[in-house]
């Protein structure tokens, strides 16, 4: 981990397009207690300078020549695990299906490609150098080559008694590490699973839409973006678009707000989770996955002394076990579980 005051965070930065390379390393050189130490165009440069130099961060692109950015994701993540961040142009479609697997395959998280007359999308990349500098690296191994693995044991029965009874909604926060993690919880529920799903994942503002479309090819139920107004019906993934809160009313409804951040972040799980205690209680379930920061355990500790019941990932299972830890430790959470027991747990409240 990279501590304020120690060396530089090496950076080594990998774009095919010479004029973004260029931006990107004025951006990164300019900033304090920031080292770029290598410089690629495609992803056997990544591969390459990624081994060589062994940076603490690599910022690649995804939609590259020779080898896209998740060819080169997966290889590092497998052979020399590094922090990576897919810095990408959020609107090109093709780029959004590689950078989606790009972050299941072990990337960190994905922001705008900044322009040069850009300065909050410069200060973007350097805040989130920062961030993920800080990130512990974890090692994908390549699934093909291991051994089948044992089955991962059943979560322990639900008691109704404790919670979990006549669910009616089922709310999820995630962030850094959240794409890959909402794919595993999503995928084994089938299509007529009865309860409506909510999600808030923190992403850069732009990748929703595409977050939404890539989770809707592997699981059965139907992802989308929520609408104001809308009423979630059974069968449904509908996650938070950008810069808008999701919450439920008392009418079945969701409401799309935009009421003040929460440190910065809209949406915020906090708005959901709360949202959810009002209006459901004890017919409501809140779930907290991987991500940085505190968001969601106040929201998720309403929604618990509502009668709620609530569950978080397992520190071993994830990116940064920063959100399921504050939630955690406010004894707000019912089960902490791996996100495919998490499924499990999910697919019995529906029984």
């Amino acid at each position: 981990m990279i501590k304020a005051g120690s060396e530089p965070i090496r950076v080594v930065v990998i774009d095919d397009t010479p004029m973004v390379r260029e931006l990107l390393v004025g951006i990164m050189q300019q900033a304090e207690g920031i080292q770029v130490v290598g410089v690629g165009s495609d992803g056997l440069d990544a591969i390459r300078l990624a081994k060589r130099l062994r940076p603490d961060v690599v910022t690649m692109d995804v939609v590259m020549p020779r080898m896209d950015g998740l060819e080169a994701t997966r290889h590092i993540m497998r052979e020399f695990p590094t922090r990576i961040v897919i810095v990408t142009a959020g609107l090109m479609r093709s780029g959004e299906d590689l950078t989606f697997l790009a972050l299941g395959a072990g990337a960190l998280t994905v922001i705008s490609r900044p322009g040069a007359a850009d300065p909050v999308g410069c200060e973007k990349v350097i805040e989130t150098v920062r961030l993920m500098a800080g990130v512990p690296v974890v090692h994908h191994f390549d699934r093909k080559k291991r051994k089948t693995a044992e089955p991962l044991p059943a979560p322990p029965p639900l008691d109704h008694s404790d919670g979990g009874a006549h669910v009616q909604m089922i709310g999820i926060a995630s962030s850094t590490g959240g794409p890959g993690t909402l794919a595993q919880v999503l995928g084994p529920l089938p299509a007529d699973f009865p309860i409506p799903v909510l999600i808030v994942q923190h992403i850069t503002k732009g990748f929703a839409t595409g977050l939404a479309e890539w989770l809707n090819t592997g699981t059965a139920l139907q992802v989308g973006l929520a609408g104001h107004g809308v009423k979630p019906a059974a069968g449904t993934v509908l996650l938070a678009p950008d810069d808008y809160h999701l919450q439920m009313n008392a009418r079945g409804e969701i409401d799309l707000s935009k009421e003040e951040p929460y440190r910065g972040l809209r949406p915020s799980a906090n708005y959901l989770f709360h949202s959810l205690a009002r209006a459901y209680g004890p017919r409501a379930v809140g779930v907290v996955l991987t991500g940085m920061g505190d968001d969601g355990a106040d929201g998720l500790e309403a929604l618990h002394k509502a009668g709620g019941f609530t569950l978080a990932q397992d520190e071993a299972s994830c990116v940064v076990y920063g959100m399921p830890q504050e939630a955690v430790l406010r004894k707000a959470v019912d089960r902490v579980l791996s996100p495919p027991q998490i499924a499990m747990m999910l697919g019995q409240m529906a029984k």
